[in-house]
């Protein structure tokens, strides 16, 4: 009798390991992921190595918005950006100032120092089912103004949610 208990018991472990496996496949594949923070192209939000989670089923739902911070899947490499223009829009920066269809935009998320490395561009449209994406860090980033070009809603793997390490920054990146 305690040799069946025994056999159960271990049935029963092995069934919880095997379902807890394949949750944590379905979460990882499906709905978070993390990634590393790699450069300094969205400080001061975010700063090289840092890690963030990334929330993957948001955008099966809904759509990418204006200041979404967004994970980038292209062949070479992933990239962290903000999403700065949808598409249809106009997009045009002149004088370290950013204007979405004619109309300044206040980019709250910015200090001075970054606002004023902004530069100019544009105008330009964005495409439909394309997004216009800029780093934090306006001097040095690499985004839609100066080499990532304009950004297809497939690239987008989903939004970063939380800054999980280091543990002294933990948080949201919004």
């Amino acid at each position: 009798m305690a040799e069946k208990k025994k056999k159960n018991e271990l049935l029963e472990w092995t069934k919880a390991i095997i379902i807890a496996i394949i949750i944590a496949f379905i979460l990882r594949t499906f709905i978070f992921a993390t990634s590393i923070v790699e450069g300094e192209s969205m400080e001061p939000t975010l700063e090289s190595g840092e890690r963030v989670i990334v929330n993957k089923a948001v955008y099966l739902l809904d759509e990418p918005d204006r200041g979404d911070v967004v994970i980038i899947q292209r062949p070479s490499k992933n990239y962290v950006k903000r999403v700065i223009g949808l598409p249809g829009e106009t997009i045009e920066i002149s004088d370290n100032t950013l204007f979405i269809n004619g109309e300044k935009y206040q980019q709250t998320f910015l200090n001075e120092e970054d606002l004023q490395r902004t530069g100019n561009s544009g105008p330009i449209e964005v495409p439909d089912d394309s997004y216009f994406v800029m780093g934090d860090n306006r001097g040095i980033s690499k985004d839609s103004r100066n080499g990532l070009g304009f950004i297809a809603e497939d690239e987008i793997i989903g939004r970063s949610e939380f800054i999980i390490y280091p543990f002294s920054e933990w948080g949201k990146t919004r």
